[in-house]
């Protein structure tokens, strides 16, 4: 059994960043499936034995359990060394990987479930809001992309791979075309990308529910 074991589904962007990061990193490391869709999560003796706030990522190693993909990759990154930011840098991390939290991760996020996988057709003003959440928070990496190779500087760091998050699913999936209208956003994702280990979300966790079967495609 592999040191760090990581309960997660493939269509999970926030699993994505530790599932790449471990990767990347060359850790030992494996991913245990959850059935998200038929409601493990919800479960009461899922959420007692593996996480009481009853969502993935939850990352298993030398028998603890930890959640919050932002904490976890803090953790990580402390414990093993594996893109770690500078010392004088923790401050600038800690600042992005909240705001990738509270902004550009939840408001790609929430766009793409309700674009894709939602049962029935989603209003129009939902998704119009959400989408303008989502383009004023792309906006901002992008500017700050625009004169650098990483977040914090010419190396990758924990908070790369904490916005990557959602960034490599499809566009017909997302509704977003990043590669057309965020050009500094796609010319790192492509940097990103090229560290060996960097592989897509389905590929790195092809466990748990398949969220793609119940897809509902937009008109």
């Amino acid at each position: 059994m592999a040191r760090y074991r990581l309960h997660c589904i493939g269509a999970s962007g926030n699993s994505y960043k530790l599932a790449l990061y471990l990767n990347c990193a060359g850790l030992d490391w494996e991913p245990v499936g959850v059935d998200f869709a038929g409601g493990q999560t919800r479960d009461p003796d899922w959420r007692t034995k593996i996480n009481a706030m009853g969502e993935v990522p939850v990352l298993e190693v030398d028998g603890q359990l930890m959640s919050q993909s932002g904490a976890i990759l803090i953790w990580l990154a402390e414990t093993t060394g594996k893109f770690a930011p500078a010392n004088d840098q923790r401050y600038e991390a800690l600042r992005w990987i909240m705001f990738d939290n509270h902004k550009f991760t939840s408001n790609h996020a929430m766009h793409r479930f309700q674009n894709s996988f939602m049962p029935e057709p989603v209003h129009p003003a939902i998704l119009s809001f959400l989408r303008a959440r989502t383009e004023a928070s792309f906006a901002i990496v992008e500017k700050h992309l625009a004169d650098r190779a990483f977040m914090l500087g010419d190396k990758p760091t924990i908070v790369d791979f904490s916005l990557a998050g959602y960034v490599y699913y499809p566009k017909e999936e997302t509704g977003f075309d990043i590669a057309v209208d965020f050009p500094a956003l796609h010319a790192w994702r492509q940097r990103l990308a090229a560290l060996p280990g960097c592989q897509p979300p389905y590929e790195l966790m092809p466990v748990g529910s398949d969220l793609r079967q119940t897809m509902r495609r937009p008109a």
